[in-house]
């Protein structure tokens, strides 16, 4: 949602969990509010890369100030996807633009490129903003706050110990573990629908795109094909008007082609892509899902084996003892005879 006010009258509520939304007899009323503008070009001499203002507005406590400007180039959306799915494993986190949106439909770096992914990144940051639980971590804080320098710093800081020896673990349970032993039903029903249905929504994505590049080229031909016959229509007075009416009815075709590509760009191809992107995410929620069960299956059959373990060492001390017992009223017996 495009959102351009901000209330100061809103209550402070470091403490509440969701947003707040009023829907019917006035406008909404929320504590956190993000805008991704004003694109800027950067040029060095190793590289040339986009970034993008992002304007925070908020009533919540736990921010030093009510309003924040920084800006922010693609890689930073990158790292805050990568930490919320580090902290948050088994939560949806809303997809970003891939690398090239569109790739092969607007060229990098181009007006229409750069206005299709602030958009995007628009909606990935009001989306994280709007979760009830996403919306409160400290790295996504950290993104909306800190400056350049600030937020540079931060990265260099990497994963902690519990973090990294946590993926250590799980890289483990992955590389020695076949299909996850004791997953519910439930889950297994979801992974075989969800595999069903990325492979469906790649292939409409992918015939939505052919059909597209089909138009174009169509599009393309048929504005060489007017000025042609009007051209003619100049040189053959007596198919003038026939001329004429080809050319006027090939410009017809033209304006019918370009609306039904503008409505296929910025409506069914978004949409269809986007599916696409929460199907992997969805793929990859239910991953590691898998990669967590199987660590509480190590961790439960390490259990069962130090269980076992103790039970066999109590009963070795148990047999020893009994056996000394033994021993000991064997010799009390020899010694009290005469």
């Amino acid at each position: 949602t495009e959102v351009n006010s901000f209330s100061p009258s809103v209550p402070i509520s470091p403490s509440s969990m969701i947003n707040q939304y009023k829907f019917e007899d006035g406008p909404e009323i929320r504590d956190l509010f993000i805008t991704v503008d004003d694109p800027e070009s950067h040029i060095t001499a190793i590289e040339t890369f986009i970034t993008y203002r992002v304007v925070t507005k908020t009533t919540r406590g736990e921010f030093d100030s009510s309003e924040y400007e920084v800006r922010r180039r693609y890689q930073d959306f990158l790292w805050l996807k990568s930490k919320l799915e580090e902290a948050h494993p088994t939560l949806i986190i809303p997809p970003l633009p891939e690398k090239f949106i569109m790739k092969g439909m607007v060229e990098r770096f181009s007006d229409e490129f750069i206005e299709t992914r602030r958009k995007a990144l628009h909606k990935f940051l009001n989306r994280i903003a709007d979760h009830p639980t996403l919306t409160f971590n400290e790295d996504f804080k950290i993104f909306l706050t800190a400056q350049a320098w600030e937020l540079s710093s931060h990265k260099k800081q990497g994963p902690g110990l519990l973090s990294r020896m946590g993926q250590t673990v799980r890289a483990v349970a992955s590389s020695v573990r076949g299909a996850v032993k004791n997953r519910p039903e439930m889950f297994t029903e979801m992974n075989n629908y969800m595999e069903t249905f990325s492979q469906k929504i790649n292939l409409l994505d992918k015939i939505a795109h052919r059909i597209y590049k089909e138009e174009r080229d169509y599009f393309n031909e048929m504005k060489e094909y007017g000025p042609i016959h009007t051209l003619w229509s100049a040189s053959e007075e007596d198919i003038a008007d026939s001329l004429k009416g080809i050319a006027s009815c090939i410009e017809r075709c033209c304006r019918a082609t370009e609306k039904r590509m503008a409505g296929l760009s910025e409506h069914l191809l978004p949409i269809l892509h986007e599916y696409v992107l929460y199907s992997e995410i969805l793929m990859g929620v239910l991953k590691r899902r898998d990669q967590i069960q199987g660590e509480l299956d190590s961790k439960v059959d390490a259990l069962a084996n130090k269980k076992t373990e103790k039970d066999l060492c109590l009963a070795t001390w148990e047999s020893f003892l009994t056996s000394q017992t033994v021993d000991l009223h064997v010799d009390e017996d020899s010694e009290d005879r005469p």
